[in-house]
Order: structure tokens, then C-alpha cells, then sequence
């Protein structure tokens, strides 16, 4: 199916779709095509009106006959309703993490939206700061009033330049327009946004490591508990939830929480983007209901290649366990369904891979990033990511030895669940998955190197020559 097959098909049913950015949104993301989002554009299509009716428009300032603001715990229980579990890839139920936030606290306390995209694969927030800023703003606002907090972050990662940009636009016209300030609309609320813009380490995407990276520090995760509604960005209570999760907040407002869940199944409501990438005729950003088979995201993105047949999927971004395309066929993209079938939805970044991909070289790519990317707090992760990659780089190279998959598989247990944070669990859990489903890969590698086949020399093996050689000058 080609992309005007698919327009055509989307035209039929009434969904909005847009090929801009490669979008096809049916509903609560709507209008990300680049050219409407503005201020004004947003107002048109029933922007900030769920802020509003938070605040009772025309209540606040002393008019009578308007509508009553609705209470803290109106909002929350709207929230928890809805069934919305956190996009950034934990689940975590998001009214439930609303309600943890202590209302009687004297100080400061802050809300933080976690824009550090880094998972390979993952693009939904970028564009969503890009094409639709003012959804999340709007949310963030929501949120804040729900929490009684007047000061809030939205940390972008550093890689993303225009995103952050066009968020900066958002806020001035925000502010000027009197959806954010001192005294929202007429009303005793008040709340002031800001935007942060990281440095692009992977694991600032990481809760409490982007909370240090906000406070000026190295971002390195923290020990937990204390967790960070007791102790969160500068000590204080804080409350921390992803780009796509606060983007959702408005609509369910104003629709209601029942109506969000509607549109999913239970215990996971609404939709959800994916971002799908790989050997597929149409990578991008989809929005379909929770609970959608992948089948069918697998055709909204066009089908695999021609000529090609699906291998595996990677259903989550980089850190999901990989699955065979035989158990994705009957799998429904929501978070149980998934975790049934031994993987995670994680960030929603869905990885097609068909029959000419090689497992072994796919593993590692996956397992040079999270070496790259440890932070080097911890031992395991630290030095357990580099042993992973030097161990599949030397199966794939050739060099392969009888006991390298049990060793793989043994340094992977030596690091899942013995970190700080869950980088290392990202970095083993992969490697588990690769040797689980594709034994038969590695297992040609290494006995083609046992038996005296071709080799040729390592990665890691140039790279230690070439530090030899620059340490002898």
C-alpha cells in the first residue's frame, strides 16, 4: 500500500490525516502538520478551553452566573479516569502520580516535563514541541493547578534545535496572551514556564539525572527513594511527566476522563503515538487508539519493504526486549499485551526489521549506544555495556569463541537490576531477547570462527591498536 492508498483510505473513514512530517493523526494530536501552531490556530480548534474550564471562565474575576472552577481533586480524579499512563515509557498511571504530590507543603514546589528524547528510534516529542506547542503548555498548566504548583521546566534535548526554538515562541505567546503568569485568566492561579535545554546525554531522559542536569550538576541519576515528590529539583517536591502525557491532559478535560478511555481499552486509555521506523515503505509518527493490532499500525506505515518479509520488531525504542515477527502479528500495542508477549511498550518507538537484517549486527549497534551512553556511576552498567559490545563485535567480526554466547548472556545478568538507575537494564535486557530468539545467528558466527573461517579484525581490537600507537608518540 502506497502513502496515496493510504490518504485515500484515511479520507473514507473521516480520520485527519497528514503526510507532512508523515503524521496520521486521528484525533487528540491533531493538526501536526507544521503550518497551524500558533497561538491563534491552536484558540480555533478549542485551544486552552480545558484551561479554562479548570479555572471557571468568568467565575474567577467576580462575574456571577459563570461556571464553577473545578477543584484539585476534580481534576486529578478526571485524570484518573481517563486510565493516561505515563508516554515516556514507565506506564506509570498519571493521575495516581498527581495525587502523590503533598498539597500542604509550605515551599516551592515544581512540575518538570521530560522532553529529553534520546531512545533511538523515539521522535514523537520532538515533534509535538514542533507542531503543536501549545497542547503541551496547556496540559502543564492543567497539571499545575491540579498540584498547587507555580513553577515548572519542560527540559528539551540538547540535539533538538528548532523544537526548542518554536517552544521559546510558544511560551512569549502564552504569556502575552495571559495563559501563563501571574494570576491565569482573572484567576487567584498563577504559574510560570520555563524551558530548559539539555546537552543531549541519553541519560538525562532518566528522571532524577535530568533533575541534576536542571540544577546545573552532572547528569547521573539518583538513588531512590526518596522519590521526587518528596525530593525533587532543588530538594523540593516535584512532579515530572513526558511530552506526549501532559499533550493528552486537555483533551480529557475538556471530554472527560470516560471518553479518553473510550477511545483505548482498560487500564490503557486514549491513544498513543508510535514512532515507526525501519524497513518499512512509510516511517513516521502514528496516532491510533491503545489496544490497535500491530497489524494494522504495520499497514498505516505502508507494510514492510517490497519484496520483503517481517524478521522482528523492537516494539518500545531501543531498550524493549526484540520480539519475532510471528508473535507481533497477534500482539495489540498496549502496554499488557506487550509485556504478555515478553516486551515493553517503553517510549513507543516500533523498530521494523525484515529478513535481510542480521540479528548479530543489529545487537551491535544497540550495544555500542548504551556503552556510549553510560554515565559511569556504576560498575555494572559501566563496565558490563563495554564487555557486551566487545563480546558480540568479536562474534560478528569473526572471532567468535565456543562460550561467547553464555558469556554474553551471563554479563547481561551481572548487570540487569544491579544499577541506579535503568540504563542498565536497557542495555542487558536486548542482548537476553537477541540470543533468546536468534541462538541460531550467533551460533553460525561462532561456529564459522571456531572452524577456521575468514577473520578479519575486530572493532575493539583497531581501536586498542590505534591507542597503542597514539600512546607511544
Amino acid at each position: 500500500m502506497n502513502a496515496e492508498q493510504v490518504l485515500l483510505q484515511f479520507q473514507a473513514t473521516g480520520v485527519q490525516t497528514c503526510f507532512h512530517g508523515r503524521h496520521i493523526s486521528p484525533q487528540i494530536y491533531a493538526d501536526l502538520n507544521g503550518t497551524n501552531w500558533r497561538l491563534k490556530d491552536y484558540e480555533s480548534r478549542g485551544g486552552y478551553e480545558a484551561l479554562k474550564k479548570v479555572l471557571g471562565a468568568g467565575a474567577a474575576d467576580g462575574a456571577t452566573g459563570g461556571p464553577e472552577p473545578m477543584t484539585q481533586d476534580q481534576v486529578i480524579a478526571t485524570v484518573k479516569e481517563s486510565s493516561l499512563r505515563g508516554r515516556g515509557g514507565a506506564g506509570f498511571p498519571t493521575g495516581l502520580k498527581w495525587s502523590f504530590m503533598p498539597r500542604q507543603f509550605p515551599g516551592q514546589k515544581y512540575l518538570v516535563c521530560n522532553s529529553d528524547e534520546g531512545e533511538p528510534g523515539t521522535c514523537k516529542d520532538r515533534d509535538l514541541l514542533q507542531y503543536n506547542p501549545h497542547q503541551v503548555i496547556e496540559g502543564m498548566c492543567i497539571a499545575a493547578y491540579a498540584m498547587g504548583i507555580s513553577v515548572g521546566y519542560n527540559y528539551i534535548h540538547g540535539e533538538i534545535f528548532d523544537s526548542y526554538d518554536r517552544f521559546e515562541e510558544a511560551l512569549e505567546e502564552a504569556r502575552a496572551a495571559g495563559y501563563l503568569g501571574d494570576g491565569i485568566m482573572g484567576s487567584k492561579f498563577s504559574f510560570q514556564l520555563h524551558a530548559a535545554h539539555g546537552f543531549g546525554a541519553y541519560i538525562c531522559g532518566e528522571e532524577t539525572g535530568l533533575l541534576e542536569s536542571l540544577e546545573g550538576k552532572k547528569g547521573q541519576p539518583r538513588f531512590k527513594p526518596p522519590f521526587p515528590a518528596s525530593f525533587g529539583l532543588y530538594g523540593k517536591p516535584t512532579t515530572i511527566n513526558n511530552t506526549e502525557t501532559f499533550a493528552a491532559v486537555p483533551w480529557i478535560i475538556r471530554n472527560g476522563g470516560a471518553a479518553y478511555l473510550a477511545c483505548g481499552k482498560p487500564n490503557n486509555g486514549g491513544t498513543k503515538i508510535y514512532s515507526v521506523s525501519g524497513d518499512v515503505e512509510l516511517p513516521g509518527n502514528y496516532e491510533v487508539p491503545m489496544g490497535t493490532p500491530f497489524s494494522k499500525l504495520l499497514e498505516l506505515a505502508g507494510g514492510v519493504r517490497k519484496g520483503r518479509t517481517l524478521k522482528a520488531v523492537i516494539p518500545g525504542g531501543s531498550s524493549s526486549p526484540v520480539l519475532p515477527g510471528s508473535i507481533m502479528m497477534d500482539v495489540t500495542m498496549d502496554y499488557d499485551s506487550i509485556a504478555k508477549a515478553g516486551s515493553m511498550l517503553g517510549s513507543g518507538a516500533v523498530i521494523v526489521m525484515d529478513d535481510s537484517r542480521c540479528m548479530v549486527e543489529s545487537l551491535k549497534r544497540l550495544s555500542y549506544f548504551y556503552m556510549h551512553e553510560s554515565c559511569g556511576q556504576c560498575t555494572p552498567c559501566r563496565e558490563g555495556t563495554g564487555w557486551l559490545w566487545r563480546l558480540v563485535d568479536r562474534i560478528h567480526s569473526g572471532h567468535g569463541k565456543a562460550g561467547d554466547m553464555d558469556l554474553l548472556n551471563s554479563v547481561a545478568d551481572n548487570i540487569q537490576g544491579r544499577t541506579i538507575c535503568a540504563l542498565g537494564d536497557a542495555a542487558a535486557m536486548p542482548v537476553r531477547a537477541m540470543i533468546k530468539h536468534y541462538r541460531h545467528e550467533f551460533q553460525a558466527m561462532v561456529d564459522k570462527a571456531v572452524a577456521g573461517g575468514a577473520l578479519t579484525p575486530t572493532l575493539s581490537q583497531r581501536e586498542s591498536e590505534r591507542n597503542e600507537a597514539r600512546s607511544a608518540l
